[in-house]
């Protein structure tokens, strides 16, 4: 075998090893952007009717939101950030009972906030009463 022979050889060797790790590569990160996807928030059973009226009224209720003048004291109104939406709590503790959910984006009362500023106790548009998380609404004017 020639010198160039053995020279082809060996650099057709390393751009097929190099092929075969960048393909590799390339499979291995597809795979994993896929797997890294945040699933979307299951709707359990007891929550379904809920929120199949809430999307269909949101729209609707918009338009027939409390004035200002209708708020309590000290409370003002807040729309949702977190694009998973929140789940309502009967109290201001992550091992309380959840009594609900608030769709991203919805527009809610936020009455009062604990002592220690990490729940926030809120009024939905249903007169529904509950508790989420601090941080996740931003103030409406």
């Amino acid at each position: 075998m020639s010198f160039s022979g053995v020279i082809q050889f060996i650099l057709g060797f390393m751009i097929g090893v190099a092929l075969l790790a960048g393909s590799s590569a390339a499979a291995a990160y597809l795979l994993l952007s896929g797997l890294s996807a945040t699933p979307p928030k299951p709707i359990f059973s007891e929550e379904a009717e809920q929120v199949a009226v809430a999307s269909e009224e949101g729209e609707a209720q918009e338009a027939s939101q409390p004035s200002e003048e209708e708020l309590p004291s000290g409370a003002y109104k807040a729309r949702v950030t977190w694009s998973q939406g929140l789940s309502l709590r009967a109290e201001p503790s992550a091992d309380s009972e959840r009594i609900g959910g608030i769709p991203f984006n919805r527009e809610i009362i936020i009455l009062e906030e604990t002592e220690d500023q990490e729940w926030q106790k809120v009024r939905l548009q249903s007169n529904q009463d509950g508790w989420i998380k601090s941080g996740n609404t931003e103030k409406v004017e």
